[in-house]
């Protein structure tokens, strides 16, 4: 062992899954801030190879992963201008991230990849007993009981990143589960609250992308624009608290000041408020069970004119429909929403078909999809495939008859 890792030893090692994006970002200014707390170990990221060199400059991680070999080749120069000694191991792909979730002395790992990739290295993180802060709820969308289940058999400790999932969290510190009657998830309602139908139906992807409270990126936007990302919260929060279906209610709340909120048997509320910064969540995560005081400014109640609250309209965002569908129906079904979802988002964002169409497209893929219970990952792997190929061809066909 090296003289500089038994130095840094007594520092919770941390690996982030998705290093390049907003929460790995996020999360490297906080653990900047716990300089004595936490160090990176790894550092997983896809194609912004600059992004992933400058922290990797500045951090040190021992182990890096990049989306391709050429990405690699790319790293490795840039990491060589830099005089970055010594080199990290390079990992590529979804083998990569799952060097960087099993590096050898990481305490903590970050899942902020978007969509199914981060399946596997969670899965595998989790089974090391490693606690996991999840930020990419598709994991637990598709295979949720095979993460749970990982987690018990060796003890590791699954925490939420996602704002709503982690007021929750917050929330339930001390509760009893039989004195929780309902869980609240809140949301935004994206750009097209007040749309009409006609309007959200033919909606272009600039439109789409001007979420009105997060800065995010394209994929989760449009699933708020949808409200797709607060169905995959629906299902999400089943796996982590324990809650049915009919005890998970979504509002609309323009103000995203209460980040959710947990009734309980009595009729009391308790609500997480907080400022809209994804820093505070991922502190949370970093630090629990123990709170430590933030760079954040506090929330200005006096500043507050109002908090509104509204219920969904499921006619005009059918996509939080389906996701209450796919969680009643269980089994493979949730896989093929999410898989459905990632590329009728692609095809939109590529004009491929209209905003309207994301929702139709899902639907579809749904209801030709033959169920099966999952008992492991080639299982759910499998049905996620199936969707993408089901969907892809779809779009094709649709494009083509378009065509001719």
């Amino acid at each position: 062992m090296s003289a500089k890792m038994t130095l840094s030893s007594h520092k919770k090692q941390v690996a982030i899954l998705g290093s390049t994006g907003s929460i790995g970002c996020n999360t490297l200014r906080v653990i900047e801030s716990f300089p004595d707390e936490f160090g990176v170990a790894a550092l997983g990221a896809g194609a912004n190879i600059e992004r992933l060199a400058e922290q990797v400059e500045k951090f040190r991680p021992r182990v890096v992963s990049v989306g391709d070999a050429a990405g690699a080749e790319v790293l490795l120069q840039e990491l060589r201008r830099r005089n970055v000694e010594p080199l990290p191991y390079i990992g590529i792909g979804v083998e990569g991230l799952v060097d960087v979730a099993t590096c050898e002395g990481v305490e903590i790992v970050i899942g902020a990849v978007v969509g199914a990739l981060g399946l596997l290295p969670t899965w595998r993180a989790l089974e090391l007993g490693r606690r996991v802060a999840l930020a990419n709820k598709e994991t637990l969308v598709v295979a949720g009981q095979l993460m749970t289940d990982a987690a018990a058999r060796s003890g590791a400790e699954l925490l939420p990143v996602d704002s709503e999932h982690n007021a929750i969290h917050q929330c339930l510190r001390g509760e009893r589960r039989e004195e929780v009657k309902r869980i609240i998830l809140t949301a935004s309602g994206g750009p097209f609250r007040n749309a009409s139908r006609e309007e959200i139906e033919n909606a272009t992807p600039t439109a789409a992308l001007r979420h009105p409270t997060w800065q995010m990126g394209a994929k989760i936007t449009i699933d708020s624009a949808t409200m797709m990302n607060k169905g995959l919260e629906v299902i999400e929060a089943h796996w982590l608290f324990g809650s049915q279906p009919a005890e998970i209610e979504v509002v609309i709340h323009p103000q995203s000041v209460v980040h959710s909120m947990v009734e309980l048997v009595d009729g009391s509320i308790i609500a997480q408020l907080g400022v809209t910064d994804m820093r505070h969540a991922i502190q949370y995560a970093l630090t629990w069970p123990d709170r430590r005081p933030t760079v954040l400014p506090p929330l200005d109640l006096t500043a507050l004119s109002r908090l509104e609250f509204f219920a969904p309209d499921f006619d005009r965002f059918p996509c939080l429909r389906l996701a209450y569908e796919a969680l009643e129906a269980g089994g493979t079904v949730p896989a093929v929403l999410n898989a459905a979802n990632e590329i009728a988002v692609h095809a939109f964002l590529a004009g491929r078909i209209p905003f309207g169409g994301i929702a139709r497209l899902i639907e579809a893929a749904c209801a030709n999809h033959r169920r099966q219970t999952v008992t492991d990952l080639t299982t759910v792997l499998s049905a996620d495939a199936w969707a993408r190929d089901w969907c892809t061809e779809r779009i094709e066909s649709i494009a083509g008859a378009g065509a001719s």
